[in-house]
């Protein structure tokens, strides 16, 4: 698992269908890097998160073959 925390979102307004409901969102990570991210979860700007990538990221939607490489799986509480 990656620690980040978000600072923006990303429009999408054409999306391929079997790109999950959700937000793009662009997030900082705690070693200098950043990447977006898709969010189901319904996080703001500002929040820390935790965020999954690669195989783990995508196999989370089970109904369809999603083209995701990085899915937020948790919000930390402060």
């Amino acid at each position: 698992m990656i620690r980040g925390r978000v600072t923006g979102q990303v429009w999408a307004t054409k999306r391929i269908e079997t790109v999950p409901n959700g937000a793009l969102l662009t997030v900082e990570l705690d070693n200098g890097g950043a990447l977006i991210a898709l969010d189901v979860l319904g996080c703001g700007v500002g929040e820390s998160v935790l965020i999954t990538t690669g195989s783990v990221a995508a196999g989370y939607f089970t109904r369809i073959k999603a083209p995701v490489d990085a899915l937020i799986i948790g919000s930390i509480d402060e």
